[in-house]
């Protein structure tokens, strides 16, 4: 019983001080991602979801395979999270690339969960695990830097400042941008819901490989802009936050489209 209460209290501050750019998105920008999807799931997605997570909403779902980061025994899930590239591709090019992808990634993994989950027989504890993971891979590969560079680990060893405190291109994606908005993740998810019924059927009709095309170009942009030891500030937010708003809402409607393709 003391092991075990000692485990969990290593856990626990393990999850509290674990360095922000090992989180993508952030807590607030996963469960905003979250919270989108859950206003565009169908009545039999909702339902079998539900059954599948109990009381634990999507949006809180979502920050799961980050906290478990703390867990040695999930290690084996780091590489899920990301996929990298090592220049930026045409679209053809892309395709090409992952047609031959045998990596694992955030493309490898994703198509896996998605098989997995369409399985009648698959356990309960599997079809939490995976349910877990595709929510949060999915909102991963929306924060572009998980579709970045692999010799600067997505942007971590990319070191500025943001307003004159340290950190690294990656953590000002995560979290510092969505944090600087100083809203909830209800309120975010509020104000930036906001798309047409095309846009929506637009979104959900594209292929992975249109997400991943789509978050590392506005990457390979975001390498261009600034050099190392840049301050980034007010200027950043102002040029940014419309492309921050726009991969979340995205992230959030395409999370729906696939479970309501599997679930609905």
């Amino acid at each position: 019983m003391k092991t075990k209460f000692l485990k969990n209290l290593v856990i626990a501050f393990a999850i509290i001080y674990a360095p922000l750019q090992s989180i993508a998105w952030g807590t607030q920008g996963h469960r905003i991602c979250g919270q989108i999807a859950n206003t565009y799931l169908t009545p039999k997605a909702r339902k079998a979801i539900e059954a599948i997570l109990g009381n634990e909403s999507i949006a809180m779902a979502s920050n799961w395979a980050d906290f478990i980061k703390s867990d040695p025994s999930y290690s084996y899930l780091s590489s899920w999270h990301y996929i990298d590239f090592d220049k930026a591709y045409s679209y053809p090019e892309m395709v090409d690339f992952l047609n031959h992808d045998t990596n694992v990634d955030a493309y490898t993994k994703l198509n896996f969960l998605i098989s997995e989950l369409k399985k009648p027989n698959l356990s309960k504890e599997n079809k939490l695990l995976y349910l877990r993971m595709l929510i949060h891979i999915i909102e991963d590969v929306h924060q572009p830097m998980h579709t970045a560079h692999a010799d600067d680990k997505g942007g971590n060893d990319f070191k500025v400042t943001w307003f004159n405190n340290p950190t690294n291109l990656h953590s000002v994606w995560d979290t510092q941008l969505i944090d600087f908005q100083q809203l909830s993740y209800t309120e975010y998810a509020t104000a930036i819901n906001h798309s047409t019924l095309a846009q929506r059927a637009e979104w959900q009709k594209a292929p992975i490989s249109q997400w991943l095309f789509e978050s590392n170009q506005i990457a390979e942009k975001l390498y261009t802009e600034i050099k190392p030891g840049d301050n980034l500030n007010y200027k950043y937010n102002f040029t940014h936050i419309e492309t921050v708003n726009q991969q979340l809402l995205k992230g959030g409607v395409r999370l729906a489209g696939i479970l309501n393709q599997i679930f609905g």
